[in-house]
């Protein structure tokens, strides 16, 4: 059986795209390289088909309420036409995945309330399966909002512009995290929300199949730049945003990786992992996720080892590579508390050489 593809498989492999396998789908990876991508959505905007992400909806009469006991973000917080960044966690305090999670409200048409989450494509069927054994005391519907549809990310300072152009839509007003239902003239109903994995302004929307592919079929009509997942990580890795699998796993907390501005410890809820939580909140953890910018013309890949002054391994990379941007090669490491303060001189050993490096400031780049 081979892999599963997108419906834009075939109009990516007629730009001229390198695919390769990711988490089991036949992705792109570049078009006209990460390099040109990547200035692209920094300077005006690009596009990217991420169908092989998946979307579940949570619908009944205590949607929220339901979800709330698997996340420890204050869902509460957001209503109708807002979302929010979060994670579940496992009863270790653990990241089973990453996930974006959008209020819906009250949904007429079926009298129950409605939430949806993007979850990653890799973990689809792990965390579907732990959403549907976390919400059994609730009666839950829970269903693949997607289906067969298209995802796509619009990115970039232009892309408020370019989508205006297309669909005719004027987005100013729509804030970070919102998001709506549109009913459009060309696409039919499109959902669209201000989110992105690049650290730009943009959009993430979803069409029905036909849509979409006529969506993408303009932007490239008007130049717009088509992106692969190099230029979707390199422009992640400068917003130092996480890649579960890499940054974040089940054997990391969020309070470990940086993601403790997700937990939420003053609700009144309970929620899997709270307790683990609670604890590590009190008494600090013995190692945090850091941003390490190389001193010297390097680049840390994940797995490369950490260490101090005195040689002594401190910490392991993450996620690493070269920042365009910054013409440098940069990373996330998981290091000891004793070593992760801000300015630490470190080293990274690569090919059996040190090659200097400095704990700098989160994210990257500044915005």
């Amino acid at each position: 059986m081979g892999n599963l593809k997108t419906p834009l498989h075939s109009r990516c492999l007629e730009a001229n795209a390198k695919m390769v396998d990711f988490a089991g789908w036949d992705m792109p990876l570049q078009f006209d390289g990460v390099l040109q991508e990547h200035k692209s959505v920094r300077e005006r905007c690009g596009l990217f088909d991420i169908s092989h992400m998946g979307i579940l909806s949570l619908s009944g009469r205590q949607a929220k309420e339901a979800l709330q006991g698997l996340v420890p973000t204050d869902l509460f917080r957001i209503g109708k036409g807002q979302a929010c960044y979060s994670v579940l966690t496992n009863e270790h305090g653990g990241i089973i995945d990453d996930l974006i999670v959008y209020d819906n409200g009250w949904n007429e048409d079926i009298d129950k309330e409605e939430m949806f989450i993007v979850i990653n494509a890799a973990r689809a069927e792990k965390d579907a399966e732990w959403i549907k054994n976390g919400v059994k005391a609730f009666e839950i519907n829970i269903t693949d909002k997607k289906g067969d549809g298209v995802l796509l990310a619009l990115q970039g300072p232009e892309a408020e512009d370019r989508l205006k152009e297309i669909t005719e839509l004027d987005l100013h007003e729509m804030p970070p995290f919102g998001h709506r239902t549109f009913d459009t003239r060309d696409f039919g109903e499109v959902m669209i929300s201000r989110t992105g994995y690049t650290g730009e302004d943009g959009f993430e929307l979803l069409f029905n199949t036909e849509a979409g592919g006529l969506f993408w079929d303009q932007c490239c009509e008007r130049g717009i730049q088509l992106c692969g997942l190099g230029a979707r990580d390199t422009l992640r890795l400068e917003a130092a945003m996480h890649l579960y699998g890499n940054d974040m796993t089940e054997e990391t907390t969020p309070i470990e990786v940086g993601l403790g501005w997700l937990v939420h410890l003053e609700i009144p809820r309970d929620f899997i992992g709270r307790k683990q939580l609670e604890q590590q909140a009190q008494n600090n953890t013995n190692r945090k996720l850091r941003c390490i910018k190389m001193e010297e013309k390097a680049i840390p890949r994940k797995g490369y080892k950490v260490q101090d002054a005195n040689g002594k391994v401190v910490g392991t990379i993450t996620s690493g590579g070269w920042s365009p941007t910054l013409e440098a090669g940069i990373g996330l490491a998981l290091v000891n508390l004793s070593s992760s303060k801000l300015g630490t001189q470190l080293s990274v050993e690569i090919r059996g050489n040190k090659n200097a490096c400095k704990i700098v400031k989160r994210p990257f780049i500044q915005k």
